[in-house]
């Protein structure tokens, strides 16, 4: 690819991502990608964590948008902005991508805006201890503030939103095909509203969640989940894998979900009933 090709690839991807913030956070807390002209923007879900955000264009100017859809399991939001005529990115087909292949990753890190990585595809798959959705593991130095700005390839199609580092320094972005699986579904996922990071639990191959964040109005708070709670199985079956628990989630019948967990000195199993109804929970 020659330069100018490449620096009118490096523009348009520029020119498609924005700057999103939550009120009351610092400025450019995060990125965003311009998915259609008419004002979708999908970003991910770790950055637009309340109903509302402030989206800045590349140009400057600033819009208040809606969250239309969360799936913290996917780590994926929508946004939409009243404004037409953006300058939409185009997706692409992450299954296509090969290692190997140049990739490049734009987002608005240290309050550095349009910043632009190049590197390498790594591989596509899960990641071992993080379940089992796949991810687009690209050698692709990401820094706070790049998350839910775009991986494209080189002829600028947007195969990937940028989301976490892992272990080895490889940059971790969910796939273009997993965004259009996404929108697709439309509705939200119904959600715990915790934050958590697996760790062994035995040498069975039983996993515990450590809780690091709760949501105040979520229906993990309304069931009385404390930071540091481990979090050791749902209806009756341990944990052997992170997915567990959003698979729980999803299949739970009439919207109620038993979840067993252990607090303190950790000796103890304690059990509540969350309900996954009109936004709220009770504890039993």
């Amino acid at each position: 690819m020659a330069a100018r090709d490449f620096g009118e690839v490096a523009e348009r991807l520029r020119r498609s991502t924005v700057q999103v913030s939550m009120p009351g956070s610092r400025p450019g807390s995060g990125s965003g990608v311009i998915w259609t002209a008419d004002g979708l923007i999908i970003t991910n879900a770790h950055v637009a964590r309340a109903d509302r955000a402030r989206v800045e264009l590349w140009d400057g100017r600033e819009f208040e948008a809606g969250i239309t859809a969360r799936d913290a399991r996917r780590d994926l939001a929508a946004l939409r902005i009243s404004e037409r005529d953006l300058p939409a990115a185009v997706p692409g087909d992450s299954a296509s991508l090969r290692p190997g292949e140049l990739v490049l990753a734009v987002g608005n890190p240290l309050g550095f805006i349009g910043a632009l990585t190049t590197g390498v595809v790594h591989a596509l798959g899960p990641i071992r201890g993080i379940g089992r959705q796949p991810w687009v593991q690209a050698a692709v130095r990401l820094a706070p503030g790049n998350s839910g700005g775009p991986l494209a390839n080189a002829r600028g199609q947007v195969i990937g939103v940028n989301t976490m580092i892992a272990g080895g320094g490889l940059a971790l972005a969910v796939p273009s095909n997993a965004i259009a699986d996404f929108l697709r579904r439309g509705a939200n996922r119904p959600a715990l509203g915790v934050t958590v990071r697996p760790v062994p639990l035995d040498d069975r191959g039983s996993i515990a969640l450590v809780v690091l964040e709760v949501a105040p109005q979520g229906p993990g708070a309304a069931a009385s989940i404390l930071l540091g709670d481990l979090l050791l199985g749902a209806n009756g079956k341990r944990f052997r894998d992170v997915d567990d628990l959003a698979d729980a989630i999803d299949t739970a019948v009439g919207g109620v979900l038993t979840l067993q967990f252990a607090r303190g000195d950790h000796r103890k199993t304690r059990e509540v009933v969350v309900r996954f109804e009109a936004g709220s929970a009770e504890a039993a």
